[in-house]
Parts: structure tokens; C-alpha cells; sequence
């Protein structure tokens, strides 16, 4: 008898969804690095001028987690805060940090080739634009 739950979109996107980040989640542990730790990486290295509750409101993560994420990463000399004015600092990727970055950038290309593969070919260009239409 088939999975009923394997027709409902919502159960089958959740299953893609939690499958693909612990493949990615495993990939990146050889790093060093959490998912969210590196895609904080990734977002800092794209702009030397985001504040913490720009890369939070990015990553959809409350400010309560997201101290606690900047200090580990600051700990582990990949980040650095770098005032921007008074009130506001930039997340700031160190030397070790653009050096992490380009190995997560290598892991991450990797993971995305790898899960584009195992979409059937004429629904590759439409695959991404249709999961951003659900959370946008």
C-alpha cells in the first residue's frame, strides 16, 4: 500500500527540506562548521556592511539565537564586529574567515550541483523559483 503522506506537498516538501540539510549539515562537518554558521559566512562575505540583525532577519533567525551563533564564530576568528556607527556593527569576515569561506563556497557548490542532479532535467529551471514562490 502506498504512503499516503508522500502525496501531500507540505510532508513531501518537509522530508526534501530535512533530507537535504542533513546532507549538507554533513558535508560542511569536516569544516568545522553548522549550516547556519556558514551560511553566515556566506552573507558576510557578500557585503563588508551587514549588521548581525540584517543577517538574522536574512536567515530567519530571532536575536536571541543569533548571539550566540556571531560568538562562536567570532571565537573561532571567522567574523569580527566592526563598528559602523554608534548604535550598529558589521559582521566582518577575518583573513581565516574569507580562507573558510571559500571551502564552505566549495562544499556548498558541490551539495547544490549534487541535489540539482537528482531533479529530472525539465524541472530544474523551474524547481527554485517554485519553493521561493512558497516562502516570498
Amino acid at each position: 500500500m502506498p504512503d499516503p503522506l508522500s502525496q501531500l506537498p507540505g510532508y513531501a516538501l518537509r522530508r526534501a527540506a530535512n533530507a537535504m540539510m542533513g546532507e549538507l549539515a554533513d558535508r560542511l562537518a569536516p569544516l568545522g562548521l553548522r549550516v547556519a554558521e556558514a551560511s553566515v559566512l556566506m552573507l558576510a562575505g557578500a557585503r563588508d556592511n551587514q549588521t548581525s540583525s540584517e543577517i538574522g532577519r536574512i536567515l530567519d533567525v530571532q536575536r536571541a539565537n543569533m548571539v550566540p551563533l556571531l560568538n562562536r564564530l567570532e571565537r573561532a576568528g571567522l567574523v569580527e564586529r566592526v563598528p559602523i556607527d554608534r548604535k550598529s556593527s558589521a559582521i566582518v569576515l577575518t583573513l581565516a574567515g574569507r580562507q573558510k569561506l571559500r571551502e564552505v563556497e566549495a562544499v556548498t557548490s558541490a551539495f547544490e550541483a549534487d541535489l540539482l542532479a537528482r531533479v529530472p532535467l525539465d524541472h530544474r529551471d523551474h524547481l527554485v523559483p517554485a519553493l521561493n514562490a512558497l516562502w516570498r
